[in-house]
């Protein structure tokens, strides 16, 4: 066995065998290294991999003085569903044959409160690979330590610290399975709650929070959902660029709530080439910016203890408005670009931006007819193309305008 995962199994015999004890305070890069080691072969819902990793949460929920939140006084909500042939089809959770099985874990503090918030981060991913996957070299695991044991870690350091500090709200922390098959553990949540969500005051959602750069992007979507949170995300930045966002629809946990007419925000540093990648790994994640993303969050918590309960607010769904393709550029999009274009993060190999020699930081400031200013324009001018034709891209590469020609 590795050194490092005797290391791990050890310190998770010590975690499950001193439940009633004070713990050690564990560290963000403790909850990464045991949620992204190779032991349990990149979590995916429904494993028994994904299982140990629940039970881990459980005892960290434990230590931390939590209280079960779960069903039947446990930690655990157990959902089964059958998997979706139509991927556009709506899933159906149902118990029998050819079912899966995914668990979310759950935690209470109670303070007796009338308000509650909901902070929750998905512990799944994509196990060997699969659909879902960006790596075209066949099965291999996928850890996930960005996506999204960095949010997990983050969730737990909050929980600790939101204990006997700040009580007048309650806090549930949830941590979802089957994210990464369609937000499944929180849309089943969200229909069958363990608290009255009558009482929920907003929801807090950490998705892949662990890459922060160097000039501290940070960004927030479901800003729109209450007319307080720009303000208060703003008074008490302390240091970020900000990239704000006013949709609470997204491809994360957070949009379950916002349906259920709850604000919501959601945090993330960024995708990056790693992405969906096996190369997601433990030691490539900034812990420094893990740490003041959850000393932000919580100081946005503390501001609004006083404050009334949050007006909630519907906002536009931008991905309604997002253009449907029949062809792919072959890049990574950087999502916190906020320059003029579209600045390419990663290329794919074999793709047709590889073919035409596109580079990462690249920024696409025309393709075909159509100038793109943004990543809307950018995906408008993309839709219009079809398998088999041709066009002219120009890029801005270190400032000097790049052309090429990209056959789809």
């Amino acid at each position: 066995m590795p050194r490092n995962l005797i290391l791990l199994s050890v310190f998770f015999i010590v975690l499950t065998s001193c439940k009633q004890e004070v713990q050690k305070k564990v560290t963000l890069r403790e909850d990464v290294a045991f949620l992204a080691n190779d032991s349990l072969r990149g979590r995916e819902t429904g494993t028994p991999y994904e299982k140990e990793a629940a039970r881990y949460l459980e005892e960290r929920m434990r230590s931390i003085g939590l209280l079960p939140k779960g069903n039947s006084g446990t930690y655990f909500q157990t959902f089964s569903f059958k998997p979706k042939n139509d991927p556009h089809a709506e899933v159906q959770f149902v118990d029998g044959d050819s079912t899966i099985t995914g668990t979310n874990v759950i935690g209470y503090i109670d303070n007796k409160a009338d308000k509650t918030v909901i902070i929750g981060a998905h512990y799944d991913h994509l196990g060997m690979g699969g659909e879902g996957s960006l790596y075209a070299d066949g099965e291999a695991i996928h850890n996930g330590a960005d996506d999204n044991a960095s949010g997990v870690a983050v969730l737990l350091q909050l929980a600790a610290k939101l204990m006997d500090t700040i009580t007048r709200h309650n806090y549930l922390i949830m941590a979802f399975s089957g994210e990464e098959m369609g937000l499944l553990g929180s849309n089943y949540f969200s229909k069958n709650p363990t608290i009255d969500l009558s009482k929920a005051n907003y929801m807090l959602n950490m998705d892949m929070v662990g890459r922060m750069r160097e000039d501290k992007t940070l960004s927030i979507s479901g800003t729109g959902t209450a007319p307080i949170w720009s303000q208060v995300l703003n008074s008490n930045n302390p240091g970020f660029k900000l990239v704000l966002s006013e949709s609470g629809v997204g491809p994360s946990d957070h949009t379950s709530f916002y349906l259920q007419d709850i604000p919501v925000l959601h945090f993330f540093t960024g995708q990056h080439e790693d992405y969906h990648k096996p190369s997601d790994d433990f030691d490539k994640l900034n812990y420094e910016g893990m740490e003041m993303i959850t000393d932000y969050i919580l100081s946005v918590i503390y501001d609004l203890d006083d404050d009334a309960k949050l007006a909630f607010r519907k906002t536009k769904n931008e991905s309604e408005e997002t253009p449907r393709f029949k062809v792919a550029l072959g890049v990574m999009p950087d999502y916190l670009f906020d320059g003029n274009g579209m600045r390419i993060d990663g290329v794919t190999d074999g793709r047709p931006a590889a073919a035409a020699g596109l580079q990462k930081g690249d920024v696409v400031v025309q393709l075909g007819d159509s100038t793109v200013t943004d990543m809307m324009s950018y995906m408008r001018a993309l839709s219009i193309f079809e398998e088999g034709d041709a066009t002219e891209v120009i890029v801005n590469r270190n400032g000097e305008k790049i052309k090429a020609t990209i056959s789809f």
